[in-house]
């Protein structure tokens, strides 16, 4: 269940409040591509901006819509109490597993983070994804902390940061963190551009960005690597190289994504959480140039 390609869709917002049928529409377009997870409120789904209440209901819809494919639910939240109460809502909506990212707002320990896994997996029964992203969280785990959490039963994945772009150093990144955990944890790699060499480099999985509004080219991407073509895999993501240029130029994806989703009506306008704005008229211009020039919009 931890390989392949895990979609990471929006969570789209319209006047302050979840577009629930914009949500639909992104989940059931993952459902019909046929990828491998969907992952409700990561980072992309701006989890940390919703309530108790509006995370359970993304959580339903996801599952409800998502047909066979399995679905992965972000829980992260500033205490421990918190998370596991996301934790029981996830389990109660039909959850697949959950993905748990260590947000705070003081500097957190090793000692610190290993025990918020640690309760975690003990008071859940679903397996539980670890979600290493310092740009968001400012929280960079050591290959030791990896290690000491994939000992913790109920560990199934970690969610690993880009590897670096030299493919001898990213087989060498990517081994070092096997050697550190037990074989059946499975190593998922993040940030769209790496991807490629991600998974040349012996990652099992692309927890991906792009992915939950671009299924089609993820999954190219995704499957040419799972069957041994890597040039082809390396040659798609040189393909989207302009769209990674965006990602760079304006600040991740986080803007991105929801304007090639605008732009493409999966969503409406200002589909962000306030106080975050989107892209302005010029960047959009450049955006939906990019989704012409790569035929994004098929």
């Amino acid at each position: 269940m931890f390989t392949g390609l895990s979609a990471f869709p929006l969570t789209p917002l319209a006047h302050d409040a979840v577009d629930e049928a914009a949500f639909v529409r992104l989940v059931a377009r993952l459902r019909e591509a046929r990828v491998d997870s969907i992952t409700a409120l990561g980072s992309t789904g701006s989890y940390a901006y919703l309530s108790t209440d509006e995370r359970a209901r993304v959580t339903r819809l996801a599952v409800e819509h998502a047909g066979p494919v399995p679905v992965f639910v972000g829980i992260g939240a500033m205490r421990t109490s918190q998370v596991l109460r996301h934790a029981d809502r996830a389990e109660q909506a039909g959850a697949s597993a959950l993905l748990l990212a260590p947000m705070t707002y003081q500097p957190l320990t090793e000692d610190e983070v290993f025990g918020l896994y640690r309760a975690v997996t003990e008071h859940s029964p679903l397996p539980v994804i670890v979600y290493d992203n310092p740009g968001t969280t400012h929280f960079t785990f050591s290959t030791g902390l990896y290690g000491r959490i994939a000992q913790l039963p109920g560990i199934a994945s970690i969610k690993i940061p880009a590897v670096p772009s030299d493919p001898e150093s990213a087989r060498a990144r990517v081994r070092e963190i096997r050697s550190a955990i037990p074989a059946h944890v499975t190593v998922g790699v993040s940030g769209d551009a790496a991807a490629a060499a991600g998974l040349a480099a012996g990652c099992d999985a692309w927890y991906s960005v792009v992915g939950g509004t671009l299924p089609a080219p993820a999954l190219r991407l995704t499957r040419a690597a799972q069957e041994g073509r890597n040039d082809d895999a390396a040659a798609e993501s040189e393909r989207l190289a302009p769209l990674w240029q965006l990602f760079s130029e304006y600040g991740g994806s986080i803007r991105v994504v929801p304007a090639i989703a605008e732009e493409l009506g999966l969503v409406s306008e200002n589909s962000l959480p306030l106080p975050m704005q989107g892209l302005n008229d010029r960047q959009r211009a450049r955006v939906a140039g990019v989704i012409r020039e790569l035929r994004l919009d098929g």
